[in-house]
């Protein structure tokens, strides 16, 4: 007798799935900011980071210390004030705080090695100017 299980099985496969083009370019840019979050119990958390890429979409920063802060949690994220207005930032990160969701987290290498955190920006995508259409009435 078969009996399968009510849990969904995970099927791994040998190959990684195909990689699509990025949304937006990332710049390489190093750049103090500072990420603020509630952690579970409503206490404000903050955290001194430096930024290793910027895209108009996300940002990837390294933190010295380590911090609790879990997979897809909202944050603060900004950009110290005297660094906003240096290089070719994307004009979201000029604007000062951005919500942003935590989207990938990567532990220390070693022993003091930085944490990384993705951030997705949480900005309203730019919409293409519509095209206009005639339509004719049928009724």
């Amino acid at each position: 007798m078969n009996v399968t299980s009510p849990r969904a099985k995970h099927v791994w496969t040998a190959l990684a799935p195909a990689r699509t083009e990025r949304q937006a370019e990332r710049r390489a840019v190093r750049l103090p900011g500072r990420l603020t979050w509630k952690d579970h119990r409503g206490t404000t958390r903050f955290a001194s980071v430096v930024t290793c890429n910027v895209s108009e979409l996300g940002v990837y920063v390294e933190c010295q210390a380590s911090v609790a802060i879990p997979l897809y949690r909202l944050v603060q994220f900004q950009l110290e004030s005297d660094a906003r207005h240096t290089g070719d930032l994307p004009a979201a990160l000029r604007q000062g705080r951005q919500l942003s969701a935590v989207y990938r987290i990567s532990p220390p290498s070693a022993p003091g090695e930085p944490q990384g955190l993705a951030l997705r920006l949480l900005v309203d995508p730019k919409r293409a100017a519509a095209v206009p259409v005639r339509v004719r009435a049928t009724a």
